[in-house]
């Protein structure tokens, strides 16, 4: 009679076990392909808010992220929702677990990154630029024009930012120190920000967001070039090939568009 008992436990026990791995192994975390997606019919993109890619106008949405993505919708038979997320780190975690199927943000295509993402045919190309204080903003200090004069300086840039790679580089190259500090509230426009009003000396941003943010802010110089001009492009998982292929082929239908062009030029030209 104990053997019996012990033998129902036993199995009642194995089929809970089963039970349990089958709810978890159907409920993991994944990122979808595009034969969930189309299924679905929604394609979930996200990108980060700033003066440049996505911002509000007046009483309208604009930017050059924005209207691109407006340009899909009419590429793709597929409904796109769209999702705000600052940090990057966030949106590539959240693009693991297939809350989100595009990551839509000007990302330069980096060695790292490529190690997690799989991105996109090019979207345009940009700069990193040193954003430091102009010298009547500065107590009279000249902005830095050298590379050299880097040396044990400290920079600031968003946490795990793909700038840090370059910047780890031109210490390299210079022979010295330069100091890197990543912070984990701020993006790199609102770190341009705390330069202007002097709360830090040193921060790095991408050429364009510099340049837009720069209109309203005399104080900031991004004149000195962090690293040479690079090709940004969106990104998704590495795990959905056939959702990559597919929105390539809209990105290229896009670019055969006159409307791309005109997108284009109004923000990077």
């Amino acid at each position: 009679m104990v053997k019996k008992k012990a033998l129902v436990f036993i199995l009642v026990a194995l089929v809970l076990l089963i039970a349990v791995w089958f709810i978890w192994f159907n409920t993991k975390e994944e990122p979808r392909e595009y034969a969930q997606i189309e299924k679905d019919g929604v394609l979930n993109i996200v990108t980060d808010y700033n003066s440049v890619g996505y911002y509000v106008s007046g009483d309208t949405l604009a930017g050059f992220n924005y209207e691109l993505i407006e340009l899909l919708k009419t590429c793709t038979p597929l409904k796109i929702e769209v999702f705000l997320e600052s940090s990057l780190d966030n949106s590539i975690e959240a693009l693991s677990k297939g809350k989100y199927d595009v990551l839509a943000r000007n990302i330069p295509i980096t060695s790292e990154l490529r190690s997690t993402l799989s991105f996109t045919d090019p979207i345009t190309q940009n700069r990193q630029v040193l954003i430091q204080r102009r010298k009547e903003f500065n107590d009279g200090i000249k902005p830095i024009k050298s590379h050299l004069d880097l040396a044990k300086k400290t920079l600031y840039v968003p946490l795990n930012s793909p700038a840090i790679l370059r910047i780890r580089n031109l210490s390299h190259e210079i022979g010295d120190t330069i100091f890197i500090k990543e912070d984990e509230s701020y993006s790199a426009e609102q770190l341009a920000i705390l330069v202007a009003s002097k709360e830090i000396d040193y921060a790095v941003c991408d050429e364009k967001i510099a340049s837009s943010i720069a209109k309203s802010l005399p104080e900031i110089d991004y004149s000195t070039l962090i690293g040479f001009t690079h090709i940004e492009a969106w990104a998704i998982s590495e795990k959905s090939p056939v959702l990559l292929d597919s929105l390539n082929m809209w990105i290229r239908r896009m670019k055969n568009m006159p409307e791309y062009d005109k997108i284009y030029q109004k923000y990077y030209k």
